[in-house]
């Protein structure tokens, strides 16, 4: 393994560094959230929005693929310095996206019931999940098209004006949240009414990014509109377009049932389960957003090595990540051992949720070492573009440990649930890593 490549080694931080950076704004915002809703006078509210939260971002990380295809196709298209295939991967991935986004909203109803009716949970969590997936639902078409925005930003090397877009849109989200519940009073609606607001300015301000920075390139390689709806629909094109993303989708769909599962059940287990596991879950969130800095920088040096041809470059970007994951992920397993219970204190005040939290805080310390390995290499596969990969692991991970380890383990209630949840991950490096190993000198 060659890890004395010191240039890879400063590529890949300029990479990282502000993915890492404005990656962890997200899961910071959702901590603050938690805390903000944790520090009311019921744990039902805290799980109702938690379960409200689940029920939009079900939608979004259901089509994490926009975000996947977006960056390692932009990154291919950079490494070939094919200017016209790259503004096409853009142009592509937004009218996907607000198709979605705008079929979710006029389906809202259906969605949402048939959502409610599987989370469970006590009258009142059901209540305050209501009205905040009611409000939220309309952000979709501004939230997964930027997606698509941030993933083409990456793609084409521009990690810093990302790293800027996310923190901009979410300290306007954290102003607004603090301004709606605590100044207004306005509760669970007033943390969805301050997502909402956030992702459409998230959406304008990429959009003026994109139109100050790049305006010139996108006018200048079609010569008519009727050339550019041509390129833009062009058969084969997205058929393989959508090849990719189908594979994608499955794949995230068999995470997002996990993730829906842990929320679910922890639902059923009681409304101070689902809380403690709100918090614990939005820790786990904090690290692996950091993880996915790396991933995030590799899936960028990987596509453009692939779209260069450069095998070499392949095996040195990929070694190099894998160092700098490994060491990340001891650092955090370290800082949630030694600050972990502080952390969950700062978070709710609501004595039952802390103690609970507090008894299931080691899955949280020996999560980062067990899962850091498949956040590496699913950004690795991404830049690779190959998506049925990332699916045959995802498949194996999900009904061939994650549901057999919870049906042994159910009697554990809680614990039970998190042993499955933490063999799942497991499972998802192992298998990518044993295909990456045994099929490395293919790529």
């Amino acid at each position: 393994m060659k890890f004395n490549d010191l240039e890879r080694h400063k590529q890949l931080f300029i990479l990282a560094l502000p993915m890492i950076l404005s990656n962890i704004t997200a899961p910071l915002l959702g901590l603050i959230d938690t805390a903000v809703i944790g520090h009311l006078e019921h744990a039902y509210y805290l799980g109702g929005s938690t379960v409200g939260a689940m029920i939009i971002t079900a939608v979004t990380w259901l089509c994490g693929f926009l975000r996947m295809s977006t960056t390692g196709l932009s990154a291919q298209a950079f490494g070939q310095q094919n200017q016209q295939l790259n503004n096409l991967v853009l142009l592509r991935g937004i009218i996907v996206a607000l198709a979605i986004g705008l079929a979710v909203i006029v389906l809202q109803s259906l969605y949402i019931d048939v959502a409610l009716s599987l989370a469970g949970g006590s009258s009142e969590v059901q209540l305050y999940a209501r009205q905040y997936s009611e409000i939220r639902v309309w952000g979709l078409p501004a939230a997964l098209a930027n997606l698509v925005i941030l993933g083409w930003l990456l793609g084409n090397h521009q990690a810093k004006v990302v790293m800027w877009l996310i923190i901009a849109t979410n300290l306007i989200n954290l102003v607004l949240d603090l301004l709606f519940v605590i100044g207004f009073g306005w509760q669970v609606k007033g943390v969805a009414a301050a997502t909402l607001i956030a992702e459409y300015s998230g959406l304008l301000l990429g959009l003026t990014m994109i139109l100050r920075h790049y305006k010139q390139r996108f006018t200048g390689l079609f010569s008519s509109a009727q050339q550019l709806m041509t390129e833009l629909f062009e058969r084969s094109a997205l058929l393989s377009y959508f090849k990719l993303n189908r594979d994608i989708l499955i794949r995230t769909l068999c995470l997002e049932i996990c993730f829906i599962f842990m929320t679910f059940q922890g639902a059923r287990l009681g409304d101070d389960v689902i809380a403690a596991n709100a918090i614990l879950m939005n820790f786990l969130m904090l690290i692996s957003f950091g993880l996915d800095g790396v991933a995030n920088a590799a899936e960028v040096m990987v596509g453009k090595a692939k779209g260069e041809n450069n095998r070499q470059a392949i095996f040195v970007s990929v070694n190099i990540a894998l160092l700098w994951t490994g060491l990340f992920a001891v650092s955090y397993s370290l800082l949630f051992y030694l600050l972990g219970d502080y952390f969950i204190v700062m978070i709710s005040d609501i004595t039952s949720v802390v103690s609970y939290a507090q008894r299931h805080l080691f899955w949280l310390i020996a999560l980062p070492l067990l899962a850091c390995w498949c956040y590496l290499y699913d950004g690795v596969y991404v830049g690779l573009m190959q998506a049925d990969i990332m699916r045959n692991s995802m498949l194996i991970a999900t009904f061939g440990c994650f549901f057999p380890v919870w049906w042994l383990l159910q009697d554990y209630g809680n614990h039970g649930l998190w042993a499955a949840f933490s063999v799942f991950m497991l499972a998802r490096g192992l298998t990518l890593a044993i295909h990456y190993q045994g099929n490395r000198h293919n790529m």
